[in-house]
């Protein structure tokens, strides 16, 4: 392998503060995508029950909050970790 790679990888890259805080991100992307997306339900719905305040998030919604939710994770781990806080 070459140097370069094996220099990156730098110990345990997964811990259980990692991934909460990898929830919240996305828990927090789902809440501004809630009250922020413009013409909400325009899509499928999702397959399963959700309460009455989503009745009108469906598919499109979820898979861009968590998309929104994943990018804001990546960050905010990768700064996290950089910094030497996590």
């Amino acid at each position: 392998m070459h140097p370069l790679l094996l220099a990156a990888a730098s110990g345990s890259l997964w811990t259980f503060n990692t991934g909460i805080l990898m929830l919240v991100c996305n828990l927090l992307a789902v809440v501004i995508g809630r009250y922020t997306i413009k013409y909400p339900g325009q899509g499928p719905a999702l397959p399963f029950g959700v309460p009455d305040f989503m009745k009108d998030f469906g598919v499109p919604e979820m898979l861009a909050t968590g998309a929104l939710g994943h990018i804001l994770g990546a960050g905010m781990i990768l700064g996290l970790r950089t910094s030497g806080a996590l």
